[in-house]
């Protein structure tokens, strides 16, 4: 079965990022990649954009990869500083065959996605036809809010932008219930299952362990039933690979795995790839 990660971080070598990567089973660089990908079926993945605004900083192998413009924390100065021709910049990326969507950070800048800065993004996104990822739940450091990254503030975003494509990234994980209900709602919105382990795991002591959790987030997903919105994604370098597969197998029924894996995101992303 082809893979696609819908949803990953590149990082330049640096001795907390290569650290990370190291914890779970790998090695931070894109060579290291490639090699994993052959060997686990993984044909492309999604990078979400980090760090810069600058074009010639997201060259990627195109062979192996997509991005999208992320508007983080770094870019926005945790919300302090907007740059005047924020839409110019974004448009420049989204012109980009490679380029398959932007990416907001709102609980790391504090901004809500309805804040007026964000709605000419919004328009070039539906323009271009180009998704809006958005991170969705908790976040990394606890300096970060989470009322801006709560699944219900997308709602009224996807509400009012309806020909804008949107992606909540980690199911919205951990308000789960609020996700589905937000999925099921907006057509408009889709989602991603990055980022619900952090780090190594034994699948099968996790799943007695955290069985309630696990039947909560396979309920929700059963609940809502929009499976040709699902996608799979990593959050890579966080996760192992080959454990997160495994992870999201026992999460999705078969029955949907082509869909979760593959066909969705290439649809979504609109990356061209051949089944």
């Amino acid at each position: 079965m082809k893979i696609i990660d819908a949803h990953l971080h590149i990082f330049p070598s640096e001795p907390r990022t290569d650290a990370m990567a190291e914890k779970v089973g790998h090695i931070n660089s894109v060579d290291h990649l490639r090699e994993v990908y052959g060997q686990l079926d993984i044909v492309h993945g999604v990078v979400m954009g980090n760090r810069s605004l600058d074009v010639g900083f997201h060259n990627y192998p195109t062979d192996l990869f997509h991005y999208c413009v992320g508007l983080d924390s770094l870019v926005l100065d945790r919300g302090e500083t907007i740059p005047k021709d924020l839409p110019d910049q974004v448009e420049e990326h989204l012109k980009r065959e490679n380029c398959c969507g932007v990416k907001l950070y709102p609980g790391y800048n504090k901004i809500w996605l309805t804040d007026p800065i964000y709605q000419p993004i919004y328009e070039l996104a539906a323009r271009y036809d180009k998704p809006v990822a958005v991170h969705m739940g908790l976040t990394s450091y606890s300096r970060a809010y989470l009322k801006y990254s709560h699944p219900l503030v997308l709602d009224e975003a996807a509400a009012d932008n309806h020909r804008t494509r949107f992606v909540m990234c980690h199911f919205g994980n951990p308000f789960l219930q609020e996700a589905a209900a937000v999925l099921e709602k907006n057509p408009n919105v889709s989602t991603d299952l990055s980022g619900l382990l952090e780090g190594r795991v034994d699948l099968d002591a996790y799943f007695l362990d955290r069985a309630v959790y696990a039947e909560l987030l396979r309920g929700w997903l059963s609940y809502v039933g929009c499976w040709d919105r699902v996608m799979y994604g990593t959050d890579w370098p966080i996760v192992n690979l080959e454990e997160y597969i495994r992870y999201v197998q026992r999460l999705v029924p078969r029955a949907h795995w082509q869909k979760v894996f593959f066909d969705n995101a290439n649809q979504i992303y609109g990356l061209g790839l051949n089944a």
